[in-house]
């Protein structure tokens, strides 16, 4: 990752932007701000790039997102709901939840294939994607020898 990141200062302006949906929603009664998309994926490279110190890729890449001083490609997949979508089998996959305190919750960190093989037998669905739960995922990470997973550097 060629921009370090200030690891406090990431933690505050996540826990700024939740605080700042928190009260639009209390303003517009009945209205969502929940931040999602592409930021949400953004926000969870980075903060995976910087916790596993591993150099991010320009966007969109074809299955990977950043790589790992060994060479290992990593897709990074970053959520507040339920669920993740894979396109593709990735070599490697970190899985996170966002907190709205800036932390986050690491779901799956392991082969890419252990997911993959969640899909074998399934047709594609119409919108090229694949869902998977989180609940599967936690379920699945606990099958992950740890010399299969990428350590954290903090």
């Amino acid at each position: 990752m060629k921009n370090k990141i200030d690891h406090e200062k990431i933690q505050a302006l996540v826990k700024q932007l939740y605080s700042t949906v928190k009260a639009l929603e209390e303003m517009f009664d009945g209205r969502k701000f929940t931040p999602d998309g592409h930021m949400v994926g953004s926000l969870g490279e980075c903060l995976v790039a910087d916790a596993y110190a591993l150099d991010l890729k320009t966007a969109s890449n074809k299955g990977f997102d950043a790589v790992t001083k060994d060479g290992r490609e990593v897709e990074i997949k970053a959520t507040q709901s339920r669920t993740v979508a894979f396109r593709c089998e990735p070599q490697h996959t970190i899985i996170i939840k966002i907190n709205p305190d800036g932390t986050f919750d690491d779901v799956y960190n392991g082969p890419g294939s252990l997911v993959w093989d969640l899909f074998k037998g399934k047709k594609m669905p119409s919108n090229g994607q694949f869902q998977v739960s989180l609940t599967k995922l936690h379920q699945l990470n606990k099958l992950v020898p740890d010399a299969e997973r990428i350590p954290k550097v903090f």
